[in-house]
């Protein structure tokens, strides 16, 4: 029997579950107040919980935000193969091959992926990169979708004809929302890549120990 508690033992993933359901609930209640405001600013009826939830505000909100995180987190898992920060406790090694850069090598206790080889163990070797990119597309894809739909709302509300996804790409509107979010996602990256050389957090696996040097690479 496992000595230690479900919680402790899935803590990190729990709480973090636990605040994306929080604050998306709160996110899909303000926004349909808010795109209700707008609504009835210019003249249209406005739409219960349900049907916003449908909507193209709410969709594009949503994943505008998801796609920026599943592109950090794709380029971040890439990049740190290759790239290397002096100092930093997110970065390998300058010179020495670590845990992670080994081959696999099959055991009892190893994923099954590891046991089956070739294909598929390239696959899976590979597994966490191709996730998140497809998940950011995946993403983009649905952020596309939402702006496009809530801009033809807006132009009907105008008396405007509506636009093809190809016109609406060709507007600096959903690039303009694209760009905000990337930007900031490749400064927090930045931020603690480079703040792990210089500041310590004791107790954290993101940061070196409190007393490494500025210079040490890695944790």
């Amino acid at each position: 029997m496992n000595k230690h508690s479900f919680f402790y033992r899935n803590g990190l993933s729990l709480v973090f579950l636990a605040l994306f359901i929080i604050t998306l609930v709160a996110q899909a209640l303000t926004g349909w107040k808010e795109h209700n405001k707008e609504l009835k600013q210019d003249g249209a009826v406005e739409i219960e919980l349900g049907k916003y939830l449908e909507s193209g505000h709410f969709i594009s909100a949503t994943f505008e935000n998801f796609e920026s995180e599943f592109l950090q987190m794709s380029l971040y898992v890439v990049l740190t193969i290759y790239l290397r920060q002096i100092g930093s406790s997110e970065s390998k090694q300058l010179d020495e091959k670590e845990e992670v850069d080994r081959e696999p090598k099959p055991s009892p206790n190893a994923p099954w992926a590891v046991k089956q080889g070739g294909w598929i163990l390239k696959i899976y070797s590979n597994s966490l990169a191709i996730v998140f990119a497809l998940l950011f597309f995946v993403s983009w894809g649905l952020h596309l979708y939402g702006s496009w739909q809530n801009n033809n709302i807006e132009q009907a509300a105008k008396h405007l004809p509506k636009e093809s996804v190809m016109q609406y790409l060709t507007e600096p509107e959903f690039w303009f929302e694209t760009f905000q979010n990337w930007q900031s996602e490749f400064l927090s990256v930045f931020s603690i890549v480079f703040l792990s050389i210089y500041l310590r957090q004791k107790g954290s696996p993101e940061s070196k120990p409190v007393d490494s040097p500025h210079l040490e690479t890695g944790k």
